[in-house]
């Protein structure tokens, strides 16, 4: 009965690898290659990753510098990076595009540490509803005799002290990634 709980344990996960996956994307003062994550340049007609189409590095604390394998492209990246919501102009020279990305005020810091806070916070939430579904599924199996009253008890303390070791993880998350931001 055991894999009746890694149901809930792989939600779980999957909620904080989402949440991982959101923090990456947000720009934090420092050149991070994962703000482009989920730009898409048109390929010969293909929205393809941005990481596929050329060479991305960090010269500089604060430099992306977007190297194409095809000198063609320069223009289609220069554009999605103008259309993205990143908020950096790319300046092109004709072989590489650079993203230089400036200090955040002290204004755009507190904003960003309350977009992180409110993701976190809806991430305790998913894993809250999942802790429910689970529960209540226990419940059930209780109910129609599958499961006897001691292995509901069981069933729910085990998923409680997941649920509790999930919530410590993203606050955990949300504190590197403020204590990051506010890192001037």
């Amino acid at each position: 009965m055991k894999q009746e709980l890694e149901v809930y344990k792989v939600k779980m996960e999957k909620t904080v690898l989402s949440l991982e996956t959101d923090y990456n994307t947000l720009r934090a003062g420092r050149a991070n290659p994962h703000v482009l994550d989920r730009l898409m340049v048109d390929y010969y007609g293909q929205p393809t990753p941005i990481q596929q189409v050329g060479n991305l590095s960090i010269p500089e604390p604060r430099l992306i510098q977007i190297q194409p394998w095809d000198a063609g492209l320069l223009k289609s990246i220069e554009k999605a990076i103008q259309m993205s919501d990143i908020g950096i102009n790319p300046t092109n020279d004709g072989k590489t595009i650079r993203l230089v990305f400036p200090e955040l005020t002290e204004e755009r810091r507190k904003d960003l540490t309350k977009d992180v806070k409110k993701k976190g916070e809806d991430a305790k939430i998913a894993i809250r509803n999942i802790r429910r579904d689970g529960m209540d599924h226990f419940k059930k199996l209780e109910k129609n005799h599958e499961i006897t009253e001691d292995d509901l008890k069981t069933f729910e303390d085990d998923l409680q002290k997941m649920t509790d070791s999930f919530i410590k993880d993203i606050d955990k998350h949300i504190d590197e990634k403020i204590k990051d931001i506010l890192t001037v």
